[in-house]
């Protein structure tokens, strides 16, 4: 079973729940007595603080996974002959590669593409180097000054795209909205859809904001000095690979179709039941296990810790469910 992370006692999480169910859009509240009175199901839907007052719109908003993009080279890896049952990159590197347990937050922006990216990015240089370079690469960065050759910011990009501009252009390192961490940190504020939380109400989608080649006032060295470099970016094809890319180098990024009944994923093992597609939406596969003989991936999320499993998702593993399977890319650092 994958170790969960949460933040929020249970105590919270039920009054929480309660207080909210019958608030519960009715794009997802149908799906979550449909998934839990399943008796074949094999994950619990219940109610995301992140989604409960939502528009089906809002919640396509976060789906920004394009179609098309460059087509990386696949990589030569040669898979491992000790691929274990079940691999975890937090109980690996957690202890000297920290970012490895964090959930970011995309906020009110279709730009999954580009969290996926970093968050990966963000461990593998840090794996790569033992823990001695903790860097936070900027999602910031990435989202706003790749141009037209990644998509289109928040309204959605090319994950393969993101990792050639590592690897051709650099990106400066920058931590989550308000932490002031790094040379640019992300500028669009974290956010749930309720009243009460941790996290103020999302807004409507403001537009992606400008690209600005200079680091925050205060933080040294100047933003051309502080870009981290990709040595290479591919893709990889097959389970076995997958897993041996991630137990070897790290978390990969992913991209996979989004369906309502998603929305509403608590625990358990995701496999989507009912609902209507959403759009392709990009993540960090940092593992895989096995729960009640069913085989599943490990996943980090960017929908902050108020959605699912503190920000966490395990989805069915072999299968290429929902397309999870399609479409790996990752890249090695340039240290």
């Amino acid at each position: 079973m994958a170790v969960a992370f949460a933040k929020q006692s249970p105590q919270f999480v039920r009054h929480h729940e309660a207080l909210h169910a019958r608030d519960m859009p009715a794009h997802i509240a149908p799906h979550i007595e449909l998934v839990n009175k399943n008796p074949a199901s094999t994950w619990k839907a219940g109610v995301n603080l992140r989604f409960w007052n939502t528009t089906i719109a809002q919640a396509k908003m976060l789906c920004g996974v394009k179609k098309g993009g460059p087509v990386l080279e696949e990589s030569t890896i040669v898979v491992a002959t000790d691929i274990p049952v079940s691999f975890d990159a937090r109980e690996a590197w957690g202890t000297q590669c920290p970012s490895t347990k964090e959930v970011r937050d995309q906020a009110a922006c279709g730009s999954c593409w580009a969290f996926g990216a970093v968050e990966a990015m963000t461990d593998r240089i840090c794996i790569a180097s033992k823990g001695a370079d903790q860097s936070h690469i900027s999602a910031q960065d990435l989202l706003t000054c790749c141009g037209f050759s990644c998509g289109q910011g928040c309204n959605g990009g090319y994950p393969s795209a993101a990792w050639d501009h590592w690897k051709s252009a650099g990106l400066v390192t920058g931590g989550n909205y308000n932490s002031k961490q790094g040379c640019s940190p992300y500028t669009i504020p974290a956010c749930d859809h309720h009243c009460v939380g941790k996290y103020p109400p999302c807004g409507a989608e403001g537009g992606t904001p400008k690209c600005v080649k200079q680091c925050e006032t205060g933080y040294a060295p100047t933003y051309a000095a502080d870009k981290k470099f990709g040595a290479s970016s591919f893709s990889i094809n097959g389970v076995a690979k997958i897993q041996t890319e991630i137990m070897t180098n790290g978390p990969v990024e992913a991209a996979f179709t989004v369906y309502a009944d998603f929305l509403a994923y608590k625990t358990g093992v995701y496999s989507h039941q009912s609902g209507d597609e959403l759009g392709g939406h990009a993540i960090k596969i940092l593992g895989w296990g096995v729960d009640a003989g069913v085989d599943y991936w490990i996943v980090a999320n960017s929908w902050n810790e108020d959605w699912g499993n503190a920000g966490f998702f395990n989805i069915k593993k072999g299968s290429d469910e929902c397309g999870i399977e399609d479409g790996v890319v990752a890249g090695l650092p340039k240290l």
